[in-house]
């Protein structure tokens, strides 16, 4: 009769042990797919970004077409920009882009019909919404990120993550130039 009990508490203690760690697994597995998603909603910002780029390039163009390094820069900034992999790349080749349209604006600032050209300012207002949507969806991202890291760092969970190699997932970090504030003004004087 006794052994009858050892048994049965041994296969209660193993079942509960096999549901702990299922338990963790499932949350391991959750956290992962939530960054996938979060990055996902980058990715399509960052791609809806890259497509008002050809038409902006294609506006300013026709107002300041001396202005072709420029324009080039912007154009290689968002083709580096839609062959990333990674996040890391992403980011990167994110404040490459940033910069270049940066130069780009600077560069309209010197052409009032341009500043004053419809279309142009509609892919403006378009483009600052975007970036407005990116830096939510980084924020999201970057949230995510820190949760998931935050399971596969600390007990019990990191012990379950070690055994599946769950590995920790790469922020979307801006570098210290893209920190600043970009100020874009076209309003004409």
């Amino acid at each position: 009769m006794t052994g009858l009990i050892v048994l049965i508490v041994v296969i209660v203690a193993v079942l509960l042990l096999v549901l702990w760690v299922i338990g963790l697994y499932n949350s391991l597995a959750r956290a992962r797919i939530r960054v996938k998603e979060a990055w996902s909603g980058i990715d399509v910002q960052l791609k809806r970004r890259s497509s008002l780029i050809p038409n902006l390039v294609e506006t300013v163009k026709g107002y300041a077409a001396h202005e072709k390094e420029t324009l080039e820069n912007v154009t290689r900034a968002r083709a580096m920009l839609d062959r990333a992999q990674t996040p890391g790349q992403a980011a990167q080749a994110d404040n490459i882009l940033t910069g270049a349209l940066r130069s780009l604006f600077a560069v309209a600032e010197a052409y009032p019909d341009l500043k004053a050209n419809q279309n142009f300012l509609e892919l403006q207002r378009e483009l600052t919404d975007t970036e407005d949507k990116i830096a939510y969806a980084r924020q999201f991202y970057n949230s995510n990120v820190r949760v998931y890291n935050e399971k596969i760092a600390t007990v019990p969970s990191s012990i379950i993550a070690g055994m599946f190699n769950f590995e920790p997932a790469e922020f979307y970090e801006a570098e210290d130039a893209a920190r600043e504030d970009v100020r874009v003004s076209f309003v004409s004087n």
